[in-house]
């Protein structure tokens, strides 16, 4: 019996071992994989004692002895089964019903956010135009054209958004095509990555003198996971990002996440920051992050934090019953940069209404400072379906839009997309009327959409204009787009263009030789009229 017991638990630990080695569980009460693990090593070492228990228990039938002796494995059956309600009990008392108030502060969120300073006027230069998936097929274009490594390695969907040295760009790495040809290239490695200019569109393929050694698609212990696990055996990890310091260097970017409870309450605590190349890391708190990572925290687990904000501000049964100031996130988001971090731009709109937005938040995903901008205007989703029906006969798609200051107003910026997802046109819808919208072929540039856009409205810059009084020489009005304009020369024979809009209880009642005092934008051919008076 003892043999048989030594050898049922030799087998146990070996299966522990070849569990672990593909599970990779962190050893943490606060994680239901190591629950998960811990059963199914029991789970297995009960199976293989059945045939010894069978046979004992068809010895006591036949001596016609009742009594079950084996208490070890009965407790053991009892603990085994009796963990999955005990978690499920601590987690309810552990719940939003309990402790609506420690969800709800999960996330500091400033409320007295102020949009036109916080928001500099939009650089264009300096705008992420191109979403995800257009990125993407840049760079698998880029790929394609590889043919030492198109056979041999994919490209990652990862696509990581970053500011690298004061340029937006996209960075994603290759990966390994396959068990085989990992064996034919680990020895070298992962000889690049992939880098979209989220500008201009321009990809390009970074060969690296230092190959990257680990990678999520390597296998065996030069797995990414695998080689964390091992170093951080502990330690519970969040979903990895790939980026490259101000050098260029590739890093893997894991953060760390802590529970309450059994998977509740999910925060980051620390972040690993892996070198890929040779298998060393290090850990740091996330307050002292190094400036060059972008991505700590996870869009995700931003938008789960500010949805609890929104949701038990109020308490819990105020979620069930009133629902007074509760609101939550749109669906999708999108990134900007603002001072050489990246932050995630989502809308909030009220639980009771799915049209509109009550505002929107801009939170930093480096150190997860959030800023709650109180602005009613139009849902995302709408204003998306608003551009794509100003060409609805070209089947485009649009991008969930971008929150721009654009002479001083809120305005979604979207690209619309043919099916091949590259970019055609521009839209610009006023973020208070999605009635408001205008398209513009992208080969025009986005300066001219914004100029197209803008119409009247664009910005002027005072020190630019010209003032002066002089004489109407003759006198011309003319329809454009539903828009009156007048065009007029003066005594000098000098030209002017003014629409109606600046003043218009003066303008359809000039004639030749009025005197008027005018501000204008000065032109080698015609000079625009911004200021007129009589």
């Amino acid at each position: 019996m003892k043999k048989n017991l030594i050898i049922r638990i030799c087998l146990t630990i070996l299966f522990a071992l070849f569990l672990y080695y593909f599970m990779l569980p962190p050893i943490n009460l606060h994680s239901i994989i190591f629950y998960v693990y811990c059963i199914s090593i029991y789970m297995f070492y009960l199976i293989i004692s059945l045939p010894n228990l069978f046979i004992d228990f068809t010895k006591k039938i036949y001596a016609r002895n009742y009594n079950f002796r084996n208490k070890g494995m009965l407790y053991g059956f009892i603990i085994a089964f009796s963990i999955i309600p005990i978690i499920l009990v601590i987690n309810f008392f552990l719940s939003p019903v309990f402790n609506s108030k420690a969800y709800y502060n999960r996330i500091k969120i400033n409320e007295n956010g102020n949009f036109n300073e916080d928001l500099k006027e939009v650089d264009f230069n300096h705008i992420p135009l191109l979403d995800k998936e257009s990125s993407r097929k840049l760079g698998d274009r880029v790929m394609g054209q590889m043919t030492d490594l198109v056979s041999q390695f994919y490209v990652s969907s990862l696509y990581t958004q970053i500011n690298y040295n004061d340029e937006i760009v996209r960075v994603t790495p290759l990966g390994y095509s396959g068990f085989i040809k990992y064996l034919t290239n680990h020895k070298d490695g992962i000889p690049a990555y992939i880098m979209v200019n989220s500008v201009d569109g321009k990809a390009s393929l970074n060969r690296l003198e230092n190959k990257i050694k680990y990678d999520p698609s390597a296998y065996f212990f030069e797995n990414l996971y695998r080689k964390l696990r091992l170093q951080y055996p502990t330690l519970i990890f969040g979903d990895e990002n790939f980026e490259i310091d101000n050098e260029g260097n590739p890093y893997w970017i894991v953060p760390v996440i802590k529970y309450v409870g059994v998977g509740l309450r999910k925060e980051v605590s620390q972040v690993i920051i892996f070198n890929p190349v040779n298998g060393e890391s290090k850990i740091y708190d996330v307050k002292d992050v190094p400036s060059w990572v972008d991505h700590v925290y996870s869009a995700d687990l931003i938008i789960e934090q500010v949805n609890n904000w929104g949701l038990y501000k109020n308490g819990f049964l105020n979620t069930l019953f009133g629902q007074k100031e509760v609101v939550s996130t749109t669906e999708g988001y999108n990134y900007t940069i603002i001072d050489d971090d990246v932050y995630l731009y989502t809308g909030v709109t009220s639980v009771l209404s799915d049209e509109s937005n009550i505002g929107f938040i801009l939170s930093n995903l480096r150190t997860k400072e959030t800023t709650f901008y109180e602005i009613a205007g139009a849902e995302e989703f709408s204003a998306m379906d608003s551009a794509e029906g100003q060409v609805q006969q070209m089947d485009y798609d649009a991008s969930f839009p971008l929150l721009i200051n654009l002479n001083g107003k809120p305005t979604y910026l979207m690209s619309l997309k043919d099916d091949a997802g590259l970019v055609k046109m521009y839209a610009f819808v006023d973020v208070k009327d999605y009635q408001k919208v205008v398209v513009t072929d992208s080969k025009e540039g986005i300066e001219k959409a914004a100029l197209n856009y803008l119409g009247d409205d664009k910005v002027i810059d005072e020190d630019k204009l010209v003032t002066k009084e002089i004489i109407i020489n003759n006198l011309t009005n003319v329809v454009i787009n539903g828009n009156t304009y007048y065009y007029f020369t003066d005594e000098n024979n000098n030209k002017y263009k003014a629409n109606i809009n600046i003043n218009p209880n003066l303008i359809p009642f000039l004639e030749n030789k009025n005197k008027i005092n005018v501000s204008f934008i000065e032109n080698s051919e015609i000079n625009e009229i911004v200021k007129l008076e009589k």
